[in-house]
Order: C-alpha cells, then structure tokens, then sequence
C-alpha cells in the first residue's frame, strides 16, 4: 500500500514538473498577445488612407514620399496572417518586415510633413497625426506584451526538464520581433524646416 501511494506521489510530481500545463497557458498568452499586436497593426493601416487624403491637399506635397506610404501599406495589408505565423519563423519575419517598412515610410512622412506650413496648420492633419502617434505607442506596448510572453514560452521550450516534454509533444520555440535595420534606427531623421520649393 505504501508502495503504491509513493508511486502515485511520484508520477503526480513527475507531472506538475513537466511544463504541460505551462506550454498551454503561454501558448494561449502569446496567441492573444499576437491578437493584440495585429489589432493596433491593423489601427494603424486603417489610418493611412485618412493620412494621405490630408497631406494630398498639400499642392506641393513630395510625391515620392505619398507613394512610398501607399505602398509600404499595400505590402503591409496584403500578408495573410493565421495563427500558424507565430510557428513560422519565415511567415513571421515577412510580416515584420512589411509592418517595419510600413513604420518607416510614415517616418519620412511626418518627416516631410515638418517642411509644410499650411499643413501643419491643418487641424484635421494635426488630430491624424495625433492619433498615428497614440497608436504608434499601442504597438509598441502590444509588441513588448508579446515579447514578454514569447520570451516565457521559448525559456520553458528550452530549459530541463520542460524542454523533453517539449521535444515529446513537439513544442518548438516561437519567432520573436527582431530589430531589423538597427543601425538605421539609430540615427535620428533629418528634419529640414526651411519653405517648401515652389
């Protein structure tokens, strides 16, 4: 009898150790975090019409630069994502690229913008351009959100003894956000306030 219930001791221990019960929880935690991310994403593109309809009031606005943030969206909103992405490093790193590319093409935009005075004065550019930055820091609290949770799960996916149960059931480590163009990120734009050419 004693034998018995040192077995069961054993194996109920041997279970609470195996990280099960882990791997679901920050599998579902990076999956809502994921959820998030894609939903201040999606904010954003959502903006870039109404953007680039206030800067085209703009008679002399650089071209060039609108077409760079039409496209940079374009790329951006045409990605299919499933919940499969977070497994796939590949599919991940074109997403973020897209998303990244996106980020900097509406840089170089409020960039430009500076060198426009009657859009400037523009209220309703000034209340869009607001609301881009408001979003800009959801996506980077959502972002680091799911860098936290991906963290926690690839740690458990790769320490002893989860890292058999994780062999075994075949948990593999997530993709994470990466810093793409570090040294470009590094150098803060150029901002040029002088007139507009006419």
């Amino acid at each position: 009898m004693l034998k018995r219930w040192l077995l069961i001791l054993v194996a109920t221990l041997s279970l609470a150790g195996c990280g099960y019960n882990d791997f679901q929880r920050l599998d579902e935690a990076s999956k809502s975090a994921w959820s998030e991310v894609l939903n201040q994403y999606q904010r954003r593109a959502d903006l870039v019409p109404n953007i680039v309809a206030a800067v085209k009031g703009e008679a002399n606005f650089e071209q060039e630069t609108l077409t760079k943030v039409i496209d940079a969206r374009a790329k951006a909103t045409s990605i299919q994502v499933t919940p499969e992405t977070l497994n796939n490093p590949e599919a991940f790193n074109r997403f973020q690229q897209a998303q990244s590319e996106l980020s900097g093409a509406l840089s170089r935009l409020m960039a430009v913008s500076e060198r426009y005075p009657d859009l400037k004065a523009n209220q309703a550019f000034r209340d869009l351009r607001v609301t881009l930055e408001g979003t800009e820091n959801r996506i980077t609290v959502a972002r680091n959100r799911f860098i936290q949770t991906i963290q926690e799960y690839n740690v458990l996916a790769r320490s002893f003894p989860t890292m058999l149960t994780a062999k075994v059931l075949g948990y593999q480590p997530k993709p994470n956000f990466t810093v793409q163009n570090e040294a470009q990120i590094s150098t803060p734009p150029t901002v040029d306030f002088s007139a507009p050419k006419k």
